[in-house]
């Protein structure tokens, strides 16, 4: 396999490639074009092979498994990552993980939640036995936890796209104040062709082109899923009027949680935090004096604890724990508050989180490390 690792300058003339000088201008500059854009496309390959995660010796040494994927494999990541909403560092992220497992499928692995843990937690294990500093190393694991967050989120059971939804699948349209409800015809042509909606009378309604639609529906698990589009118009599909829709590749799952959350018992520590001074000269003061408690459930975004003490809403407080060898320490503020005899059950949302306690949490919840 040719490496692309090392890029030489081209020194070419006409006589190179056998061009002669009495050959029509037109043929000489197309034949230069498809050579500039075959080099442009190497060079665009190679700095997306230097930049990703697998292409750094420090990161886990996962460079050395990607090369039977070949040198397209990158832009197939980058076409998912592109549609499911990753970022650059994301989507380097995505396919140096791929990488390390030699998927062949990735489509696949991103739809099975229990095959994208396996892959992400070797990702895990190695950036987090790798060579680089430590800030380095809780910068890397930020990005594979916020990468693997939204791939969280975007496990639609292949519904990555409006093209994925199953005929007959019924759609809620909202508009203004009205929900109609029309059966999806076709999904795999140029646009999503619908039944053409009915009023309660069963007159057709014409809904103006152009205007921008949101769309609910649910699969055969009762999981629902909403995605934003606009009436391209209106045509018939076997006979049958209908409505065409625009495709969307932004389905999103309709969660009621941003992130993964999970349940425990975690003995904790509660310092009240209140605000000193106003404007520029405001800063927080934490309190001494400590409170009890235990964590019941937890995520990046927040938990939910059992303390003896009452608290009132919108309270701050600074929460400490330990996890295994690492002290976990969050501003956090009390959403709501319910009083259960003698316990006091608190919601809690965090504020502000240090990057290292957010990777623990995240390999807590995700059950990557050791517990």
């Amino acid at each position: 396999m040719i490496s692309l690792n090392v890029l030489f300058p081209l020194q070419i003339s006409a006589t190179d490639f056998n061009l002669d000088t009495n050959t029509d201008p037109i043929s000489v500059i197309i034949g230069l074009g498809v050579i500039a854009l075959i080099i442009g496309v190497l060079i665009i390959i190679n700095s997306a092979k230097k930049g990703s995660p697998s292409g750094n010796k420090s990161s886990g040494g996962g460079g050395g498994s990607s090369g039977g994927l070949g040198l397209f494999y990158g832009l197939l990541i980058h076409r998912i990552s592109r549609n499911i909403g990753l970022n650059n560092e994301q989507a380097k992220m995505l396919e140096y993980v791929f990488r390390l497992d030699q998927v062949l499928e990735p489509e696949k692995s991103i739809e099975n939640p229990n095959i994208l843990d396996r892959h992400f937690r070797r990702a895990y294990r190695i950036i987090d036995q790798g060579l680089t500093t430590s800030a380095e190393t809780q910068r890397k694991l930020a990005i594979l936890f916020s990468t693997r967050n939204i791939l969280e989120n975007s496990t639609l059971g292949g519904m990555t796209s409006s093209k994925n939804i199953k005929e007959d699948t019924v759609l809620i349209i909202n508009t203004g104040k009205e929900k109609i409800n029309v059966h999806v015809v076709a999904a795999k042509n140029e646009h999503l062709l619908v039944e053409s909606p009915k009023n309660v009378l069963g007159s057709q309604i014409k809904i103006q082109r152009g205007t921008r639609l949101s769309i609910l529906f649910f699969n055969k698990n009762n999981k629902g899923f909403s995605f934003e589009t606009r009436v391209i118009g209106y045509s018939s599909y076997n006979g049958h009027p209908v409505m065409q829709l625009a495709h969307s590749n932004n389905i999103k799952f309709l969660s009621h949680r941003r992130y993964r959350r999970r349940q425990t018992v975690i003995a904790c520590f509660l310092n009240l935090v209140y605000v000193e001074g106003s404007g520029k000269k405001q800063r927080l003061i934490v309190d001494k004096r400590r409170l009890q408690g235990n964590i019941a459930d937890i995520s990046v975004g927040g938990c939910s604890m059992k303390i003896m003490a009452p608290v009132q809403v919108g309270a701050r407080f600074k929460i400490e724990f330990m996890h295994g060898d690492s002290n976990v320490a969050a501003l956090g503020q009390v959403l709501r508050s319910n009083r259960t005899g003698m316990n006091t059950v608190i919601h809690v949302k965090f504020l502000k989180i240090p990057q290292k306690s957010m990777n623990t949490i995240n390999a807590f919840v995700y059950e990557y490390g050791k517990e």
